[in-house]
């Protein structure tokens, strides 16, 4: 059944993109006071900023936006697994970074060039997406061409999340888009970012059985459940509480 909302926005698809920018952007906030550098502190929260707006356009298009972050349980959210991996080290953050935001840019510009329910959001998210894509692409290369350690890190951290990228490419109900086309784009960028840090693609699975990849069906990673908690827990504590 495909449940629609005002203006005939697909509530499944609204929920999944909308979701994924909700739970990287606690992700991402979860840096502050911890970053390495305090200019790396801002552009983080600006980033987290940015895609907090996004869910909460994407969560009003599908109910209300409150009660869609702060009263779902675990099994009702349809974020990527990607999206909720922990932050491991500063490696670790920026390959998340990158792997998401170059999906999602390339996701928002086809978007944005059609005639969709989508198209006036990424026409605005497609510019600030455009940032966070960059921001990655720089500090991959800084830190895949960087010292030793910075070198192992980086290859670590592409290893551990490469698993997670084949789900970002399974369609999803109510976006159109050529998700082959996507994908093979995606892959195509990230294979030159990575090779421009003397880093190599990874060669483990990002389909079939040794793959990850079920949030678009509600099933998340261990680490999902207490972040949820986490940023639950005020609004939980405090119904019906304003500001």
């Amino acid at each position: 059944m495909t449940a629609t909302g005002p203006a005939t926005v697909p509530v499944t698809a609204a929920l999944a993109l909308g979701d994924d920018a909700l739970v990287l952007s606690h992700r991402l906030g979860e840096w502050a006071g911890h970053a390495p550098a305090l200019e790396e502190e801002v552009a983080l929260a600006n980033i987290a900023l940015d895609l907090l707006g996004q869910a909460r356009v994407l969560l009003s298009l599908a109910g209300d936006e409150d009660e869609l972050a702060f009263l779902r349980e675990e099994r009702s959210f349809r974020n990527l697994q990607l999206v909720e991996q922990p932050n491991g080290d500063f490696a670790h953050t920026i390959v998340r970074q990158l792997y998401f935001s170059t999906y999602q840019h390339l996701l928002h510009a086809e978007l944005a060039a059609g005639d969709g329910p989508f198209a006036p959001l990424a026409g605005k998210a497609v510019k600030e997406v455009a940032y966070h894509r960059d921001h990655a692409e720089q500090w991959t290369l800084r830190l895949g061409d960087g010292t030793e350690t910075s070198h192992e890190r980086m290859r670590r951290a592409c290893d551990a999340l490469w698993r997670f990228t084949g789900e970002m490419f399974q369609p999803v109900e109510g976006v159109d888009v050529d998700w082959a086309g996507l994908e093979s784009r995606w892959l195509e960028s990230v294979t030159r970012v990575l090779d421009r840090s003397t880093l190599t693609v990874p060669e483990g699975p990002r389909t079939g059985a040794w793959s990850a990849g079920a949030g678009r069906q509600g099933v998340h990673t261990e680490s999902f459940g207490r972040m949820l908690a986490e940023m639950q827990h005020l609004h939980r504590s405090h119904p019906g509480a304003s500001w």
